[in-house]
């Protein structure tokens, strides 16, 4: 592990143009495999180590891997012997505090991305965030959609002062995914419902966009067996500001999952999807800003261009000793608004 402290930035890139960080990825599911390709396409990076329980991956890894120099281990206590700059943690979010404690106490790194959610609940996630800050590393969280192009653009017409206070804001997560299903799957239940697999995306992106939001009621929730399947709810801020969520994993005719908000403000309306985002103005003037008119271009494209994105930022901010957005202790917010709503939906069970 590369010790940087107190050194200066500039030499921290020149030590790194002869000597790549070294990484690991725990977790060889969908996405753990893209954050492992993503790794070795970074100038300052290198992918050393791979870890997973199931001795099938293991196998194919191992396979895989066989001509190259990265290692694949079955116990997460095999990655001490690789000096790690940092460690991708991309198991189910039930393990995800278990794991982070396991590399808290062997020192293995400080430097920690977690694929969200940061944790099951509220106060796993607080646990781990005091966890973070003993041990003085860059954390981040997988909230990809933060480093979409589209929701940028959205952010910096958000912070202009021109556009006045919002007021009222409509956000959803939309998927067909479980359109039609009568009983619950082990997909529906690996991925933990509708809230942690889609929902808490856009849960981080409206904190992200409007602030702090708490609960005030839920509207609907549809659950088969444990799972939900569709939740909506309201919340609002101390400011004012009143919301509805709609998260649906059983939305007809999204194949791909699409995230959205509409804000109404003093001086303005905005909505913001994957591929736009609008604003309309008082005086009824209307412009709009497609995905491709933002220069949403990375050096390797995989998966989403989102994804590239947040890895970069993820390392540049090792290089700098600076801490990165979305960290642990701001994740920690979706996990607390979350279980709020949980304990919501007990009512409509």
């Amino acid at each position: 592990m590369v010790n940087f402290k107190g050194i200066e930035i500039k030499q921290r890139v020149e030590y790194l143009k002869k000597e790549k960080l070294k990484f690991a990825v725990v977790g060889l599911g969908k996405m753990g495999l893209l954050h492992a390709s993503l790794i070795n396409t970074l100038p300052d990076t290198r992918l050393v180590a791979l870890c997973d329980k199931s001795a099938l991956m293991t196998r194919v890894c191992k396979s895989i891997f066989s001509s190259s120099n990265v290692a694949v281990e079955k116990n997460l206590e095999a990655f001490s012997r690789y000096n790690l700059d940092a460690v991708y943690i991309t198991t189910p979010i039930s393990t995800h505090y278990s794991i982070f404690k396991a590399l808290c106490s062997s020192g293995i790194t400080k430097n920690v991305f977690m694929e969200k959610t940061l944790a099951l609940n509220y106060n796993q996630s607080k646990e781990m965030v005091e966890l973070a800050k003993k041990m003085g590393g860059v954390t981040m969280v997988g909230y990809m959609k933060r480093f979409s192009m589209v929701f940028r653009k959205a952010k910096e017409l958000l912070e202009s002062v021109s556009l006045g206070t919002p007021l009222s804001f409509k956000a959803y997560a939309y998927s067909s995914d479980f359109q039609g299903l009568t009983k619950e799957s082990k997909s529906s239940v690996s991925r933990g419902g509708a809230l942690k697999d889609i929902g808490c995306h856009i849960i981080d992106l409206s904190l992200w966009l409007l602030e702090d939001l708490k609960l005030d009621t839920v509207i609907s929730c549809y659950k088969i067996g444990g799972s939900e399947t569709s939740v909506s709810f309201a919340a609002s801020n101390s400011s004012g500001l009143k919301g509805q969520f709609d998260i649906s994993q059983r939305m007809p005719n999204y194949r791909l999952p699409e995230f959205g908000c509409n804000i109404e403000l003093t001086k303005g309306k905005l909505d913001v999807n994957d591929d736009r985002v609008s604003l309309t103005l008082p005086d009824g003037s209307h412009h709009t800003w497609f995905r491709h008119d933002l220069q949403d271009n990375v050096n390797f494209w995989l998966g989403e261009t989102e994804y590239y994105r947040e890895n970069q930022k993820f390392v540049e901010s090792i290089i700098q000793g600076q801490q990165c957005e979305p960290n642990f202790e701001t994740s920690v917010k979706v996990d607390y608004l979350i279980d709020q709503v949980k304990e919501g939906v007990k009512e409509f069970e």
